[in-house]
This record gives C-alpha cells, sequence and structure tokens, in this order.
C-alpha cells in the first residue's frame, strides 16, 4: 500500500480573495505565520501567493502592497493534487513544476496542502528513508567485506 496524499497533506488551508490587497495578503500570511495562501474566486481556487511571490513581485517590483490586488502577482495556473494521489506522484509533480506547495482539490473543492516539508516530515517518509539507507549501508558493508576477503586470497 503506498502513501496518499490525504495522509500527510494539512486540511486547515488558509485562503485570500482574489480581490484582497497584497498588504491584506501579506498580513494574513504573518497573522497565521504561514508561507502561502490560496487565492480564491467566488470560492474556487484560481491561484497561490507565496513568500517567493511577495519577494519577487512586490518587493523587488514596482508594485505598492495597499493598492495591489493578489490576482495581480500570484502563481498561475494553480497546479493542484487530489487526496487520493500516491506522495511519489505528487513529489514528481512538484519537482516537475519546481513548486514547493500543492494545493489539493476535490470536487473542486479545496481540501489541503501538501508541502515539501510535509511529505519529508511524514513518519511514513522517514520510515522509508530509513529502510533505504539502511539497505545501502548494508550493501556497503557486504562490499567492504568482499574487497577485504579478495585481498587476503
Amino acid at each position: 500500500m503506498s502513501l496518499k496524499v490525504e495522509d500527510v497533506m494539512v486540511e486547515d488551508v488558509v485562503s485570500v480573495s482574489e480581490k484582497a490587497t497584497v498588504k491584506e495578503a501579506a498580513e494574513l500570511m504573518d497573522q497565521h505565520e504561514i508561507g502561502c495562501l490560496v487565492v480564491v474566486k467566488n470560492g474556487k481556487p484560481v491561484g497561490i501567493v507565496t513568500e517567493t511571490d511577495m519577494v519577487k513581485r512586490v518587493i523587488l517590483g514596482p508594485v505598492d502592497p495597499e493598492k495591489t490586488k493578489v490576482w495581480k502577482i500570484m502563481s498561475r495556473p494553480l497546479v493542484v493534487g487530489n487526496p487520493q494521489m500516491d506522495v511519489d506522484e505528487a513529489s514528481k509533480l512538484m519537482r516537475k513544476r519546481k513548486i514547493k506547495k500543492l494545493p489539493v482539490i476535490e470536487k473542486g473543492r479545496l481540501v489541503g496542502l501538501v508541502t515539501t516539508t510535509d511529505i519529508v516530515r511524514s513518519p511514513e517518509v522517514m520510515k522509508m528513508m530509513i529502510k533505504a539507507i539502511k539497505r545501502n549501508v548494508i550493501k556497503e558493508i557486504i562490499t567492504a567485506i568482499q574487497q577485504r576477503l579478495e585481498l587476503e586470497k
């Protein structure tokens, strides 16, 4: 049985209206101590605003945070996953699209968010990584023993 996105995702996702200002979005991110907001239009996810978006498009760009609307700086189109997606598949999608945060959508509704950190910190993923490390260590030990035996001949 493979690990699913629903097993590692955060369900309590903070969203913001596309009509909110960049300043309001930044305040919301600060208030909740989070690195992104899913942008919604009429209750449907349409984009995402991340700390990177804030830096690249607001701090480094000629944008007035008090007047500019979130929809102007959000990343789009929104790359999404679904709860039943394998974590491995989600990881590959995130690497391919060069993103660290993947909104999780089910029947057009935002049901969660999975990040690269969520995946790595998952106990199941940790167990899989430990098993892989153990296998590699055992292989290295066997190789070292075989090499030593060859030298002793």
